[in-house]
């Protein structure tokens, strides 16, 4: 009787599958989380760019198209042409977009920039907070930063300084009464200046501003792009000033090239870097795990085989095995990562206080990665599936732990994983050898990411090939604390180092995780220590008071010094004058301010040398000039005075720029020696507490101290320096936040790696743990035994992960931010490699406690 193979192994399979349901969720749960994290990294990718083009974009996605004046001499679009459009057949809205500024009138200088937006609907880019939003002419609603800073809470009546429209020179102003009516925030402006937000008609009322620079149209349901530009176009070419219709995708496409560059660009890269990443560990713990699954199996495929079932039909019937699985499984993790994006926006605003934007529904990237996720686990079958039917007969005698527990590996991996270490090696070396130098422009970053991934991805396929020989020298390294828990902390490390397969294969796991997560805490510590350096120099302080030549007394600086509202006073004075060759003479800022005084101070390093060595006859020089004039720390150059010239020691360079922008820190000695007036040019000062309303109080403060005690307080400016600062702050915690959530995905695969492998050994383990029960072990010993194994696996891979992942950070940071100061977290680090132990020893609970029910009988049951 001829047999259906095609039928009756596909049959005998999925019986397996169901008569084994413990084997069945653990293969179904390493694909659902690697579905979960692939797809949630789409996720993120999405939130951080939506969020990043809604922080830069002026065009909602409701806009259809866009009008705007005819060229840059038109005045812009009249109201009277924003009434002709609104009433075009076809226009379902049309708001007239138009910014202007206008001081607040009192004795301190406050501006004001003014916004026109609708409020409501779909082309309203502020979002309504607190109180009400205008509704008539006279009231204005404000944003966060106006309303602490300013204190311009609702209820608050202040007068606008606008031009007179009479005055033709546009010189004289007027007075405008306003009450502000609540707060919002806006999605197309930054949050960093003091802003006002009112409705078109009342800005052009209130502001005195006869034209909008463009108008925000969108279209009826059902009418066409075309059909209603070309009513559009009609309008404007009977408009005094004419005009241009563009489509409103156009313009937000173009909005976000504009968004989308300089750093922010390679943010988006390493971004997409992290997705090609995640799918290779998708693909890494799926696996795993189906090898781990078909190595246990070997008895079973060896008796199909020995029945006379075909290679390709059980090869066949095992790949389906596993495309049914990757579907189902791979659906629920795209619905379970699609629910918890769109939570996210909502939980970072809730718990962090950072205003996140939706991600959308991405279908089609959720199309493709069930797609994905189906044929990578098919793809993770084969090979596993190939080895297993290629199995003799014989096999059916052998132990099925046999094989995870071969010490060798063959001739033709230990070339692999030599050749990968090689390429790998070679890549970093010519990397090393070609990095861009300060300021360089010509280098290609985009590329030497790329190659800079290559090689960490070259570094860990070999890892992969070579990791059976390495578990044991690692392990014997790092065993030595379990001699503190007896023979149960040998049996554990025996356990793993005499399975060097099985460990390596659930090691790699746990090492993919800490190098991603590792390279991500190094490269934000290195990032941060960037920013926090650049915001040190060119913001050393929440304000400065520069009084340019006409100088502070020392009367004025003791009231800033005085004042309750105000903390780190510092002075500081300044001196222009010329250096260099003759044929190349630069003109160079000379300083004297004391960043020791400034807690900002901290965050500066040095190319070469050491702040502490500043001192009389020393002085710190920034790059530009230490490559003008070829010096570093310990060389000697002269700067000119007024007997000649003195000669000066460089006690440190610094990477970039210098405080304030100066060229030359020097000590006050050498500054009077240079001919610097007594007299202070200006101060630094910090807000005495944190928060808008005190850096508000700090600047009325510094203000109401310049009028009363200035004699010429018009030639004197209250810079808040902050603000800058907070920007680059905003800018540092969206990647943060992205960053963290990344690396929350990455824990997550790893521990659930080794929690589904660890769960798989132990079903599969059931012998062994049979025969220990019968020799006299106690339930609650084979219990420690079977958690200390998974821990052991989280601190192998730990150790591999680390020296994987942060030289890899480190290069990249060189690559893409040349400048930028390499730090190694190493308390974070620590706390990584020793969470991720305690978390795969938690992993290792509920399959320890299955290893702990067995009993004696199951070592004679578990032949079969």
């Amino acid at each position: 009787m001829k047999i259906s193979w095609r039928a009756s192994l596909l049959g005998s399979q999925l019986a397996e599958l169901l008569r084994r349901p413990g084997r069945l969720m653990t293969t179904g749960l390493s694909v659902f989380v690697s579905a979960f994290v692939v797809f949630a990294t789409v996720m993120a990718q999405q939130i951080t760019m939506e969020t990043t083009l809604d922080r830069f974009r002026g065009t909602p996605e409701a806009v259809g198209l866009v009008a705007a004046a005819g060229d840059e001499s038109s005045t812009g679009i009249s109201n009277a042409t924003l009434k002709r459009l609104r009433a075009v057949p076809g226009v379902a809205e049309a708001a007239g977009r138009s910014d202007a500024g206008a001081p607040i009138a009192g004795p301190f200088e406050r501006y004001l920039q003014l916004h026109a937006d609708p409020g409501t609907g779909p082309l309203a880019q502020a979002t309504l907070v607190k109180g009400d939003y205008p509704d008539g002419p006279g009231e204005i609603a404000v944003n966060r930063q106006a309303a602490e800073q300013l204190q311009l809470a609702p209820g608050t009546r202040v007068s606008l300084l606008v031009p007179d429209p009479k005055d033709e020179e546009g010189v004289a102003t007027l007075k405008v009464a306003v009450r502000v009516t609540g707060v919002v925030r806006s999605t197309a402006t930054s949050e960093q200046e003091a802003g006002g937000y009112l409705k078109d008609t009342y800005l052009a009322r209130t502001a005195k501003v006869p034209d909008f620079t463009r108008v925000d149209i969108r279209a009826e349901s059902g009418v066409t792009e075309g059909e209603l530009s070309r009513r559009v176009r009609a309008v404007l070419d009977k408009a005094p000033s004419g005009g241009t219709v563009t489509s409103g995708s156009a313009v937000r496409a173009q909005e976000a090239k504009e968004a989308v560059s300089g750093d922010l660009r390679e943010v988006f890269r390493l971004i997409s870097l992290f997705l090609a990443v995640a799918v290779g560990a998708a693909a890494l713990v799926t696996t795993s795990t189906f090898r781990i699954v078909f190595a246990q199996r070997l008895r079973q495929l060896a008796l199909l085989r020995s029945i006379g079932a075909p290679q390709g039909r059980l090869v066949a019937a095992l790949a389906v095995e596993g495309s049914l699985v990757g579907a189902v499984a791979g659906g629920l993790g795209v619905v379970m990562a699609l629910g918890v994006g769109q939570c996210v926006p909502w939980g970072a605003r809730l718990l962090a206080g950072q205003e996140l934007s939706a991600p959308g529904f991405p279908l089609p990237q959720a199309v493709l990665v069930v797609l994905g996720t189906v044929l990578v686990t098919v793809c993770a079958v084969l090979s596993p599936a190939l080895s297993a039917a290629r199995v003799s007969p014989l096999q059916a005698l052998r132990a099925a732990g046999t094989v995870t527990g071969e010490r060798r590996i063959s001739p033709v991996r230990l070339a692999v994983g030599l050749l990968l270490t090689a390429a790998a090696t070679a890549l970093t070396w010519q990397l090393l050898g070609d990095l861009p130098k300060s300021g360089q422009n010509d280098y290609d970053r985009g590329f030497a990411m790329v190659v800079t991934v290559v090689a960490a991805g070259f570094a860990f396929l070999a890892l992969i090939a070579l990791g059976p020989l390495l578990v044991r020298p690692v392990l014997a390294v790092l065993s030595w604390p379990l001699r503190l828990f007896g023979p149960t902390g040998r049996l554990a490390v025996s356990g793993v180092g005499g399975t060097p397969r099985r460990a390596a294969s659930v090691s790699v796991v746990v090492a993919l995780g800490v190098a991603l997560v590792s390279g991500a805490l190094v490269s934000l510590a290195c990032l941060d220590g960037y920013m926090q350096r650049g915001a040190a120099l060119t913001a050393p302080a929440d304000f400065e008071v520069a009084a340019g030549e006409q100088g502070l007394d020392a009367s004025v600086i003791r009231r800033f010094a005085a004042s309750p509202h105000l903390t780190h006073v510092t002075t500081y004075r300044s001196l222009t004058t010329t250096i260099g060759p003759k044929a190349g003479r630069q003109e160079i800022q000379v300083t004297d301010v004391d960043l020791t005084a400034l807690p900002t101070s901290a965050h500066i390093d040095t190319a070469t040398g050491s702040l502490d060595d500043l001192g009389p006859g020393n002085a710190v020089v920034a790059s530009g000039l230490a490559d003008l004039l070829g010096v570093q720390a310990g060389d000697s150059f002269t700067l000119p005075s007024r007997r000649g010239g003195i000669r000066l020691t460089v006690a440190a360079t610094l990477p970039g720029e210098g405080p304030l922008l100066s060229n030359v820190l020097v000590a006050p000695a050498d500054l009077d020696r240079m001919g610097a007036s007594r007299t202070a040019n200006g101060i630094l000062a910090d807000a005495s507490a944190g928060g808008l309303t005190a850096r508000g109080e700090g600047q009325r403060a510094l203000e109401t101290t310049v009028r009363e005690h200035v004699s010429k307080p018009d030639d004197v400016s209250v810079n808040v320096l902050a603000t800058t600062r907070d920007s680059n702050q905003s800018e540092l915690e969206i990647m943060r936040t992205t960053s963290l959530g990344l690396v929350a995905l990455t824990v997550l695969i790893a521990v659930v790696g080794v929690t589904v492998t660890t769960s798989l050994t132990a079903i599969e383990r059931t012998g062994e743990f049979g025969l220990l029960r019968a020799l006299g072990m106690r339930g609650g010993a084979l219990r420690r035994i079977v958690t200390l194994e998974a821990g052991l696996y989280g601190v192998l891979g730990g150790v591999l992960g680390l020296a994987l992942g942060v030289p890899c950070a480190w290069l990249l940071m060189r690559v893409v931010l040349t400048e930028a100061p390499l730090r190694l977290p190493g308390g974070q680090l620590l706390a990584l490699v020793s969470g991720l132990a305690v978390l795969t020893a938690v992993a290792g609970l509920l399959p320890a406690r299955r290893a702990a029910r067995t009993s004696p009988m199951s070592a004679l049951n578990s032949a079969q």
